[in-house]
């Protein structure tokens, strides 16, 4: 039976401190986007690479992510939390003094476990609160996260035009990232209800080889086509081992027999593709935006507040779109919420696919899409997190948001590939046909994503 906590203001207390992780967690990520042009002059990195300065901190997401929610699940959400929330503010540290590429790529690899925390939150929400209250604080919890992007970019770029230097900017969020860690130890309770049986060590080390090799040989396609095919194809047999090996162990790291089921097994496709289209349409529009239009033909020479403002319109939609869910989804459904959602976002990126040579065209795109996404966000997580056991809260929740990050991993990859591929002539500068490539692709998957769910068994909470 789920453990309550006693009196409603401590509840209230302990909900706002989970809240101010989440906004620190989207500032954090929120921050990065409109930084990234800048980021790569300052340090010399050139268009493609910088997809690896999103795409690391998701590829160790995602192999960071179901480990800390079994841990959570097996020793306490509360403890992981803390762990995570310190791993996050070194590696914010560090990102700050970074003074190569490879550092840079270091501390953000240590930020992979923003990732953790709001499976963590969630479960430790489910544990301590009825559903109905637990429901509101997942609503809140996902808002957060939303606004916190949404003051990360601004603020961030906004900090960026009186400093000048990126990375000293980005002093600010790793502030706040260390605060959090002290903060974690004042009123946050500990899971009442914790599950038995041990970490599934070899399932981590596979994932994490397999996770590599696949990332890591999508990215060399364009540059060395055999060791990219070589390494992609180890990272799939890999996968495959992995699979095997999952459904072998007795305490898996992932119950992937609770992913067969038409009535969740969508909703976790829906969270693959959704990662792909939120991460990896961030570092391509930031660079488009940014782009000279009398050199590469495109872009509009934005700085990076110019860019946050343009992602403005979108991050506050995205506000009130996941602060809305369940009560859209409470009147519709989650499942036909989630269609529509993933149709929404469809359309819009066909439009902009098709019209982006002015800036009020890409304007008038970032509302709905912004609004659908904070939708889209908020109804994920609620959903599959009810299909679990209470014990497994975490690694279930955990498991979407892997799965989201997996999402975002592969994008970077994939987005990389495609601008390193269609470039102009000898120039290292994409051309404009790579970046409608991307669009066109975030408009097919989620057409695809909408299918999925369509697909989705009925059932009660859903």
């Amino acid at each position: 039976m789920t453990a309550v906590l006693d009196k409603p203001q401590k509840v209230s207390a302990v909900v706002g401190l989970l809240v101010l992780f989440e906004i620190t967690s989207g500032f954090i990520q929120g921050g990065v986007a409109p930084l990234l042009p800048d980021l790569g002059t300052e340090m010399n990195i050139s268009d493609a690479n910088l997809n690896w300065v999103i795409s690391v901190q998701l590829l160790t997401a995602a192999v960071s992510v179901p480990a800390f929610g079994r841990l959570g699940d097996l020793y306490g959400h509360r403890r992981m939390l803390r762990v995570a929330l310190a791993c996050v503010a070194v590696g914010s540290v560090l990102v700050v003094i970074a003074p190569n590429l490879a550092v840079l790529l270091a501390g953000r690899a240590l930020l992979g476990p923003l990732a953790a925390l709001l499976p963590l939150e969630i479960a430790l929400v489910r544990d301590r609160l009825p559903v109905e209250l637990a429901r509101r604080a997942i609503a809140r919890l996902v808002g957060a996260l939303a606004l916190g992007g949404l003051l990360g970019g601004v603020i961030t770029a906004g900090l960026y035009q009186v400093i000048g230097d990126a990375r000293l900017t980005l002093l600010i969020p790793a502030v706040l990232a260390v605060i959090c860690v002290p903060v974690s130890f004042l009123a946050v309770p500990e899971t009442a209800q914790l599950a038995t049986g041990k970490l599934d060590v070899p399932g981590v080390a596979v994932l994490s080889a397999s996770m590599v090799a696949l990332l890591s040989g999508i990215s060399l396609l364009s540059s060395s086509a055999v060791t990219g095919a070589a390494l992609a194809l180890a990272g799939l047999a890999g996968f495959a081992g992995w699979i095997v090996l999952e459904l072998r162990t007795t305490e898996p790291l992932v119950d992937l027999r609770a992913l067969a089921g038409r009535h969740v097994a969508p909703f976790f496709l829906c969270s693959f593709v959704f990662g792909i289209v939120y991460f990896g349409s961030q570092a391509p529009d930031s660079t488009f935006l940014a782009a000279d239009r009398a050199d590469a033909g495109y872009g509009f020479g934005f700085t990076a507040l110019q860019i946050s403002l343009v992602a403005l319109p979108a991050a506050i939609a995205a506000v009130v779109g996941s602060n809305l869910t369940a009560v859209i989804a409470g009147r519709f459904g989650y499942r036909p919420t989630l269609i529509a959602a993933f149709l929404t976002i469809a359309v819009t990126f066909l439009a902009q696919a098709l019209f982006h040579d002015q800036l009020w065209q890409l304007l008038l795109f970032k509302v709905p899409v912004g609004l659908a996404a904070g939708v889209a966000l908020g109804a994920m997580p609620t959903v599959i997190a009810e299909t679990a056991d209470a014990s497994r809260t975490g690694i279930t929740t955990a498991l979407y948001n892997n799965v989201k990050t997996l999402g975002g991993a592969v994008a970077g990859a994939v987005v990389a590939a495609i601008l390193a591929a269609l470039v102009q002539g000898s120039d290292s500068t994409p051309t404009e046909g790579a970046y409608v490539v991307v669009w066109l692709m975030c408009s097919v998957l989620c057409v695809g994503a909408a299918a999925a769910a369509v697909f989705a068994r009925r059932v009660e909470s859903v």
